[in-house]
């Protein structure tokens, strides 16, 4: 059994004990008890629980569907005892999976921009629900010179669907370095972002939403980043990438309004690049 594991057994037996089918401690024993057999396994219960969780919106829960969170978390490598920065969390969907999944061992940072109406509507979002939110911190940064906190802080920084807007703004490169800068060596970078057609140039599609993979690749690795996995967790092969507005076209947003509505919602959310980087393990 490893430490996390048994550390997380002491702060939650009794309810992880039920989860598990594991029967009630007596003088401080189980009986015939049988814990899980490792601290993946109790990483994978946990977050179970998280995406589960009542405090979820109704709303965010039926995009589950679209957006993976079970599957694209563990490809990334989440644990409960990181300390995550998810960059700008807007109105906070993946906040209410993260911020409980690492409330108890963990650390969740949400990165927002200086100054964004998104801050006080994620606080407010926090204080309703202090059990699962009251250990997250919010960090304020400037995009365009980014500091995401002290260098080699983080174990894992997350960004989902917003590399298309750095790309636009030209502030793409400098927020990639602030990843490399806040994350410990052997850090994980997690990126899920709109995938445009395989050959397409950034100028050719920057405006559409959807980026191409070599581009995102690129840029981390000229952070200094090294691509350690890609996965097809969130491609839609019936997403052609061609639409009047983009991929602010197809849900959740709607840009053309009840216009082929049914047509778009056919569709689905985005075929999406899911991408994990590492940062190099300083040599000894």
């Amino acid at each position: 059994m490893t430490k996390f594991t048994k550390r997380f057994l002491i702060a939650n037996g009794i309810a992880l004990a039920a989860s598990f089918g594991v029967q009630a401690f007596q003088n401080d024993q189980p009986a015939n008890a049988t814990p899980p057999a490792s601290a993946g396994q109790v990483s994978a219960a946990q977050l179970d629980q998280a995406i589960a969780g009542s405090w979820r919106s109704p709303q965010n829960k039926a995009r589950d569907v679209y957006r993976h969170p079970r599957e694209m978390l563990t490809f990334f490598g989440i644990r409960p005892d990181m300390t995550v920065i998810e960059i700008w969390p807007s109105g906070g969907w993946f906040t209410e999976i993260l911020a409980p999944f690492l409330h108890d061992n963990g650390h969740y940072i949400g990165a927002v921009e200086a100054g964004s109406k998104s801050t006080d509507a994620l606080r407010k979002k926090f204080s309703f629900a202090p059990a699962q939110y009251g250990k997250a911190t919010l960090l304020e940064f400037n995009h365009k010179a980014p500091v995401l906190g002290a260098p080699g802080s983080a174990d894992m920084v997350l960004t989902f669907r917003n590399v298309h807007n750095w790309a636009a703004d030209g502030s793409a490169e400098a927020m990639f370095k602030a990843f490399y800068a806040v994350l410990k060596p052997g850090g994980v970078l997690g990126v899920e972002d709109h995938r445009a057609d395989a050959g397409k140039k950034l100028d050719e599609v920057v405006n559409s939403g959807y980026l191409p993979t070599d581009y995102v690749i690129k840029l981390a690795t000229d952070a200094g980043f090294k691509l350690d996995g890609q996965s097809e967790i969130n491609a839609n092969p019936k997403d052609d990438h061609q639409h009047p507005k983009g991929v602010w076209t197809l849900p959740p947003t709607y840009e053309l309004g009840d216009k082929d509505k049914a047509k778009y919602q056919a569709i689905g959310e985005s075929d999406r690049m899911t991408l994990r980087f590492v940062k190099p393990a300083t040599s000894k």
